[in-house]
């Protein structure tokens, strides 16, 4: 019997230690630290995906130095190849001066046709409806110009690159609005 009573009473202990466990809320404690089921952040050793007891997660802390170097070239081309999906850049009123966000975007095409020199592109000057016919064919082609000399100085081949200019006759957008105009200020880039 007394075999009994000390089975119940360890049973009521580990059930009691089970309750206190599970009963974790994960509010802070009184320095501001959180309970001992969360654990900080090791700010020098880098981080681990999935990394349970049997090591099968990967840490940015056990990455060579060659590693890192291929990711960050690979992340590179990845941006590089992001900017390039980015082939219509706009002007302002009557003007063929590039845009200064448009230049790390002009320079990510450069140096794709830099790389690939049996790659051509066309490049089409665009204005809106304001101006004479005459006036608007030479302002598209003040802005594909504009483009290609920016493109070769940057690496791209004159033998790529092809201007023409539509003026007004091809707009993106139909309307005499400042918001159709601005759309229709514009020069693409049509890779062939």
């Amino acid at each position: 019997m007394n075999v009994s009573a000390h089975h119940k009473l360890f049973a009521m202990v580990m059930s009691l230690g089970l309750i206190a466990g599970c009963s974790s809320t994960g509010e802070t404690t009184e320095d501001g630290a959180y309970g001992s089921d969360v654990s900080a952040v090791d700010q020098e050793g880098g981080s681990t995906v999935y990394g349970g007891d049997d090591d099968g997660g990967v840490s940015s802390s056990e990455m060579s130095e060659e590693q890192r170097r291929e990711a960050e070239a690979r992340a590179a081309r990845a941006e590089e190849a992001a900017m390039r999906e980015i082939t219509t850049f706009y002007f302002d009123f009557d003007t063929s001066e590039i845009k200064t966000e448009a230049r790390d975007v002009l320079v990510a095409h450069a140096r794709f046709l830099q790389a690939n020199p049996g790659q051509n592109v066309r490049i089409e000057g665009h204005a809106d409806e304001r101006g004479t016919k005459e006036y608007n064919l030479a302002l598209g082609e003040r802005r594909a110009n504009a483009i290609e000399r920016f493109l070769i100085v940057n690496g791209a081949s004159r033998g790529q690159t092809e201007t023409i200019s539509y003026g007004e006759e091809k707009p993106a957008v139909m309307g005499s609005s400042e918001s159709a105009w601005a759309q229709n200020r514009r020069v693409e880039l049509v890779f062939q």
